[in-house]
């Protein structure tokens, strides 16, 4: 009789040791699973085995319904959580554990179709001028930005880069996004410059406050500076420029792709560029550059309201 814990903890072993799965990554299905599995305790089943479709189709119902406590679920924390328990499913059908799959026809709740949220070319440049003065943070916080812009990296890419990814001659970086995937990028020049003015004028003193971090970017006790740091540099740089605009930790990666598509790039491109796995994800950018031809139309075209 497999218990559903049981199952759960070797499930994320697999993830973690066979499919070498992001922190991140285990982090969520740790807790989507949790809560699996109190809600098949809840309704009496302790064996994997025994449990069928109208278990997990209940299992997305209640982190969907708000109780004591406890606010609904969005839609897209409900689907995440329903990826993880049909991975779980199908791990345990495949090693035999259960007899079939009974996750499989379950579907996930409808998600809102939400556009990504960007910058203009000039409310970008303003928002890259948002890092004034020469000292360590300000030249580390420069890079950081334009990283993020001339890469299209996420956050968490961004921060993983280490010295020895960045090729200056060849004007490319390595970053390594979900999953271990690594892809090879291109890197222009002005974000170039920035690192280069970093490297040399600030990262040595930072780095002599830790333990030779291998990492491109350094917090000021010279570690490698994290997600929520970085995030915080993209709010303050904002704030400090003036930026109106609500920005995300995606946003500067949102901009990236939508000038790009903008200036004639093709959707296949960017998507490698991207690290997506379907050029589907990479089309919703192609919704906001129509959107923007659109508006310039109606605003500039003598007929377009005619």
């Amino acid at each position: 009789m497999p218990r559903p814990s049981d199952v759960v903890e070797a499930f994320l072993h697999h993830l973690a040791v066979e499919r070498g799965s992001a922190t991140n990554t285990l982090r969520s299905y740790t807790v989507d699973l949790e809560r699996y599995v109190v809600h098949l305790r809840a309704v009496g089943v302790d064996d994997l085995a025994a449990v069928r479709e109208e278990h997990v189709t209940g299992f997305v119902v209640v982190l969907r319904t708000p109780a004591e406590g406890r606010p609904a679920l969005a839609a897209s924390s409900a689907a995440r959580a329903l990826a993880a328990v049909r991975g779980l499913h199908r791990f345990a059908a495949r090693d035999g554990l259960v007899p079939a799959d009974v996750s499989r026809a379950v579907t996930p709740p409808a998600l809102p179709r939400r556009l990504p949220r960007t910058l203009s070319v000039d409310e970008v440049d303003q928002l890259l001028a948002g890092c004034p003065g020469d000292d360590p943070a300000a030249l580390r916080d420069r890079a950081l930005l334009e990283v993020l812009y001339s890469t299209g990296a996420r956050i968490s890419e961004a921060v993983g880069i280490n010295l020895d990814d960045l090729d200056t001659r060849a004007r490319t970086v390595l970053l390594r996004g979900k999953g271990g995937k690594q892809r090879l990028v291109p890197v222009g020049r002005p974000a170039l410059a920035a690192v280069e003015a970093y490297v040399v004028r600030a990262r040595p003193a930072l780095s002599t406050r830790g333990r030779g971090s291998p990492a491109l970017l350094l917090n000021a006790r010279g570690a490698r500076l994290s997600r929520q740091s970085a995030f915080h540099v993209l709010r303050a740089a904002a704030e400090t420029a003036g930026v109106a605009r609500d920005v995300s930790p995606h946003t500067l990666r949102h901009c990236f792709a939508t000038h790009l598509l903008a200036g004639g790039a093709d959707v296949r491109v960017v998507q490698e560029l991207l690290g997506h796995a379907s050029v589907a994800t990479t089309q919703l950018y192609t919704h906001v550059t129509v959107d923007t031809l659109r508006e310039v139309y109606a605003t500039s075209h003598p007929r377009a309201l005619g």
